[in-house]
């Protein structure tokens, strides 16, 4: 690239320091020229590790959006700024990648679907997950038809205790939800992104408070308080495409299982089937026997070298801006990311009802 592209963070927070900007401080094409944060010292102590030298900290995004020279802004806010922090950048003349989920609600995300249509800047959702090698190569087998016409598939977001506790994450007017829009979010993403489906039809969904009430539970990132555990600790559902596929999605921050799985799918399709339970497995028949294969996803093979790959948050930043650069779609679209908002939405609205959801 010819062109170096200056770059604003709104949110300098756990998700800004462990994913955008350590990948976009080892991009040669980048400058990252401001920082804000409604914590000051947070902008600071971010400028100060990754910023230029002229870099500049606010505390108001605003301000920050009237800096024509910025090209690019990262939104890295509670789900409830998405969608007004990545709109007013939009129309400030900035490409926008804003973290998953796209927004709290699915009107929400819609308007920052059009305002990217309508504006011509381009926008996209943090689904750091595609960019996994397994995913990537799975992602290749579908597209070359090799597991046929998939019509069942499971979205896996599941842990055993691993509640996060810090920050806005267990209150639900910031964030919207619970582990259903935090981790189910990506394993939806990832399924629909395998099948190529984005046209839901009917939705049915539970969500659950079992464990959530409990004082000094067993807990990754020590015991939560279930006074403010205000949102759902497991949610699960099943969603019918237009032409009749079927998935079912299992999202848990606790639960009693050892079935522990989380950014994952399984695909069943006519001709074969895949899962990322143990690696990348896929599964069929040939010569009227059953196959499972174990797909080798490293390029190692010699004593001195292990085939380390690319990180996913590193491959996902520099092919955002190459996006940019280029001209051409994210891989991550804002009318993907719509459609996983829509259904998500419609999962919470289900389970308020008690009955299942149509979507037009």
């Amino acid at each position: 690239m010819d062109k170096v592209y200056r770059i604003g963070i709104i949110g300098c927070g756990g998700i800004a320091n462990g994913k955008h900007l350590p990948s976009l401080s080892r991009l040669k094409s980048v400058e990252l020229v401001a920082f804000c944060d409604i914590v000051p010292e947070r902008a600071e102590e971010a400028s100060s590790k990754y910023g230029t030298d002229e870099a500049k900290v606010y505390s108001d995004y605003t301000e920050l959006l009237k800096d024509a020279s910025i090209d690019i802004i990262h939104v890295l806010t509670p789900n409830d700024s998405h969608a007004e922090i990545s709109i007013a950048s939009l129309e400030a003349g900035k490409h926008v990648m804003c973290e998953k989920p796209m927004a709290k609600t699915a009107a929400d995300a819609k308007r920052m679907m059009e305002t990217a249509e309508r504006t011509g800047k381009k926008l996209t959702i943090g689904y750091n997950n595609r960019f996994r090698p397994d995913s990537l190569y799975l992602k290749e087998m579908c597209e070359a038809g090799e597991l046929g016409h998939i019509y069942y598939a499971k979205a896996h977001a599941i842990r055993r205790r691993a509640v996060p506790t810090w920050g806005v994450f267990l209150d639900e007017e910031k964030q919207g939800g619970g582990p259903l829009i935090d981790i189910g979010t990506h394993a939806l993403d990832l399924t629909l992104w395998m099948m190529d489906n984005y046209k839901p039809k009917i939705v049915l969904g539970t969500t659950y408070h079992e464990l959530s009430r409990r004082e000094n539970a067993a807990n990754a990132w020590g015991p939560w308080d279930p006074e403010k555990f205000t949102v759902e600790d497991s949610a699960f559902g099943m969603i019918v495409m237009e032409n009749g596929a079927t998935i079912t999605l299992e999202s848990s921050w606790a639960l009693n299982t050892l079935d522990i799985d989380e950014a994952k799918c399984s695909l069943s399709g006519s001709e074969a089937g895949a899962d990322m339970k143990d690696g990348l497995r896929i599964n069929g028949e040939k010569f009227s026997r059953l196959y499972t294969n174990n797909i080798e996803l490293n390029s190692g093979g010699v004593a001195f070298y292990d085939g380390k790959t690319e990180e996913a948050p590193d491959v996902e930043m520099r092919k955002w801006i190459e996006a940019i650069d280029q001209d051409k779609d994210p891989v991550v679209t804002p009318q993907q990311a719509y459609v996983v908002s829509q259904i998500l939405e419609a999962l919470y609205e289900s389970a308020r009802l008690g009955k299942a959801v149509y979507l037009d």
